[in-house]
């Protein structure tokens, strides 16, 4: 028993900056199985990965993201699963494609040093640094796009330095924490073409939260202190928090973290002269899976 791959594999771009559909038709002559079940064993990856990801589907299409600054690579054939075939599964022989941008301009024409922070979860601020050896007339554009967005968009306002385009104050992004953020900026200029460039971010993951404010140090005996301050403003919830502390107890500086706002700490000697401490705040491990630090606070004292 034997069967054929799917036809007409094929990966296409809907213009989505790397947001990729990859789609089939059955395999020919399929009549001799009706009434199984034919499923797909789809595998995929940007062409310097490693590791292929593998997708088993009844669908003829699948969709996912992929950085368009490299090519795109993809195989998949058919399954008979063993009920159909009296007793083992049966594969086609692979079916492949693969999908590339048509890149315009030399690669050190691309942007470089691109820096993307999502302040307190609220406001997106990219910036970037031209690319090598591109002409003085040389502007930038950025366009981006996430799942729920209803087309791709340009920024809308632009940070100029000397008259060009280098970074973007976006708008209010809602719906947009937890799946893919794509990115590309591209170039033009009179002189020669400029290569664009992608990327993918996932905005959860590069949060900068305002630093903790209302610093109290309280000495409550000869040993224990404690360490309080507010959670900081706006919409990142209590829960999300990780606090660092730097403690500085005369002339020894130690540093601890918590995931509460208040924090018990011992004095080494009840002799010493000044207390101090300082904290900082980020998104912790239960909200994403990276973040960025705050700002210090300001510093909070005792002296004996």
């Amino acid at each position: 028993i034997s069967v054929n791959p799917p036809e007409n594999f094929e990966i296409v771009d809907p213009g989505y900056l790397g947001y990729l559909s990859l789609q089939w038709q059955p395999p020919l002559f399929l009549d001799n199985f009706k009434g199984c079940t034919i499923e797909y064993e789809l595998k995929y990856r940007n062409i310097d990965s490693e590791h292929w990801k593998t997708v088993i589907t009844k669908n003829l299409h699948y969709k996912d993201g992929f950085d368009l600054n490299k090519g795109v690579e993809a195989k998949i054939h058919t399954l008979l699963p063993a009920q159909c075939t009296n007793g083992s599964e049966v594969r086609s022989s692979w079916s492949e494609t693969a999908y590339w941008t048509s890149p315009e301009g030399n690669l050190e024409t691309k942007i470089q040093d691109m820096d993307c922070v999502y302040y307190n979860w609220q406001n997106l601020l990219c910036s970037w640094k031209s690319g090598m050896g591109v002409h003085f007339d040389t502007n930038y554009q950025l366009f981006y796009w996430y799942e729920g967005l209803g087309r791709t968009t340009q920024c809308a306002d632009y940070i100029k330095i000397n008259g060009k385009n280098m970074g973007c104050k976006f708008p209010y992004l809602e719906s947009s924490d937890y799946k893919d953020f794509y990115i590309c900026v591209n170039g033009s200029s009179e002189s020669h073409p400029i290569r664009p460039n992608y990327f993918i971010f996932q905005l959860q993951n590069i949060v900068k939260p305002l630093p903790p404010e209302y610093l109290s140090l309280t000495v409550k005996n000869s040993e224990e202190i404690n360490l309080k301050w507010s959670i900081p403003k706006g919409p990142i919830p209590a829960k999300c928090f990780i606090y660092e502390i730097e403690f500085t107890e005369d002339d020894s500086t130690w540093v601890t973290t918590t995931v509460e706002n208040e924090i018990q700490v011992t004095r080494t000697s009840n002799e010493s002269q000044k207390l101090c401490f300082l904290v900082r705040s980020k998104v912790n491990m239960y909200c994403s899976d990276d973040g960025i630090w705050s700002e210090w606070s300001d510093e909070q004292c005792w002296k004996g």
